[in-house]
């Protein structure tokens, strides 16, 4: 073989030895996404002890869980407008879930899978995606490979706008009486993560539980013959469900040797609504789309074995804005400052590298309602509250029942400066506001909670 032949030949497997050891070392990246899953709820977050969550709890067992995990936004689709672009969703007009029926998520805004796929991901979304049902914006579009669940809230049992691009990226009709979303999601999690486990992959599961309506197969409810509520004895059914379901992606995952080199998220929308579903926030005051604690503040945990510390709580707040910039670092990318993104990789805070805060300031807009928490003091206008801006102090009052705004005017004017500041930076909405009634979580006049399933 001529020498010119034989340095070209090296060169190739030079090249393709350095790819091989990329792909390598990147990890494998999965995010549970629960639904309208109250701050209070869970095991491992020690208030309620009705409904057992082994396998959640054991996702904090061998992780970090964060006591002061927020999201961008206190409902559905403006916080997954957040998750997946890293960005404020009010920057680029994404305040209402009426956004996501009128436009959808705004082309110009990058998602994660896009920007794994270029680091050479395989992709897949298997849930709720409600970021638009307009074809340019359904998830194969967004940088997935593969989407495997519904456009926009839906039954647990035939869903509706349902969509497995195995078969086609347009609705299709479930007919199986006994589909149910969170078994059917499990499932193909699990078929899907087996087909690419030779390369890097990510899997972005957000599961309708804990949403309304309230549907849970006998097979759940059997488990809670003492809950005589009928509502909560359906919402602990389909909080055991997410949890069998999270237990067989996570067993899959063990099985084929892959839970060293996974990073694992498991994050919650928004508060809990409460009065509709059940769904406890603990000791914080406001639910599901107010801009008191119980709205933003939500269960949040991290798993990625060897690389963040086991066991631990992080009491510092983070966003689920800082989702995408940690996941680009860990899979070997760069965020570059033209994304301009509002999260921050969160790897050298876990590690210990950086003893700094994540974030001094975060920022809260809801039409009317709003909020700024700068360091442990928050000001608030929210559903529920005085309808004028509202001090606490988050690190003794994290209730926010004591409202320190009267005796700390100066206070209360300099974080007003910096929220009215940040807000002028915001985007108007891209459709105004049209969903439920503000506030409650549910709509207006009365819903049954609904019924088990076969």
């Amino acid at each position: 073989m001529k020498p010119r032949v034989l340095f070209r030949l090296s060169l190739i497997l030079a090249s393709l030895a350095q790819s091989l050891a990329s792909t390598a070392s990147q990890p494998n990246i999965v995010i549970f996404y629960a639904d309208d899953l109250g701050w209070g709820e869970l095991g491992c977050q020690g208030f309620t002890k009705d409904i057992p969550t082994p396998h959640i709890d054991s996702l904090a067992k061998n992780g970090l869980r964060f006591t002061n995990g927020y999201v961008a936004a206190t409902y559905c689709s403006p916080s997954r407008a957040g998750l997946l672009t890293g960005r404020y969703p009010t920057r680029f007009g994404h305040e209402f879930n009426s956004v996501a029926n009128a436009v959808g998520l705004r082309s110009d805004q990058t998602t994660l899978a896009t920007r794994l796929k270029a680091l050479g991901y395989a992709t897949a979304a298997v849930g709720k995606w409600h970021l638009g049902s307009q074809p340019e914006n359904r998830p194969t579009r967004r940088g997935f490979d593969e989407f495997y669940g519904t456009l926009n809230n839906t039954p647990f049992f035939r869903p509706t706008g349902f969509i497995d691009s195995r078969l086609s990226n347009d609705v299709q009709a479930v007919t199986d009486p006994d589909f149910y979303t969170t078994d059917a999601y499990a499932e193909r999690a699990v078929d899907w993560i087996g087909k690419n486990k030779d390369k890097p992959w990510f899997l972005y599961l957000p599961f309708n539980a804990q949403h309304a309506p309230l549907q849970a197969p006998k097979k759940y409810l059997e488990r809670f013959p003492k809950i005589t509520d009928e509502k909560r004895q359906l919402f602990a059914a389909m909080m055991a469900g997410m949890d069998d379901a999270i237990g067989r992606v996570m067993g899959s995952i063990r099985e084929l040797g892959l839970e060293e080199n996974t990073l694992v998220l498991f994050i919650a929308d928004n508060g809990g609504p409460t009065a509709s579903t059940t769904s406890k926030n603990g000791p914080l005051r406001g639910f599901k789309m107010t801009t008191f604690e119980g709205g933003p503040r939500v269960p949040y945990i991290a798993q990625w074995k060897g690389k963040i510390p086991a066991g631990k709580t992080y009491d510092l707040p983070v966003m689920n804005l800082d989702v995408l910039p940690t996941a680009i670092a860990a899979a070997g990318g760069k965020p570059e400052a033209s994304w301009q993104l509002d999260g921050v990789d969160l790897m050298p805070y876990l590690t210990g590298a950086n003893t700094a805060r994540p974030h001094q300031t975060l920022y809260w807009r809801f039409g009317p309602q709003w909020a700024i928490r700068d360091g442990d003091m928050k000001l608030v206008v929210s559903k529920g509250g005085s309808g004028r801006p509202e001090l606490y102090n988050l690190a003794t009052d994290i209730g926010e029942s004591k409202d320190l705004a009267a005796g700390q005017p100066e206070k209360v004017k300099e974080l007003q400066a910096m929220w009215d500041k940040w807000s002028a930076e915001q985007a108007p909405p891209s459709a105004p506001d049209s969903g439920p009634a503000k506030g409650t979580g549910k709509k207006k006049g009365k819903k049954k909670a609904g019924k088990a399933g076969p």
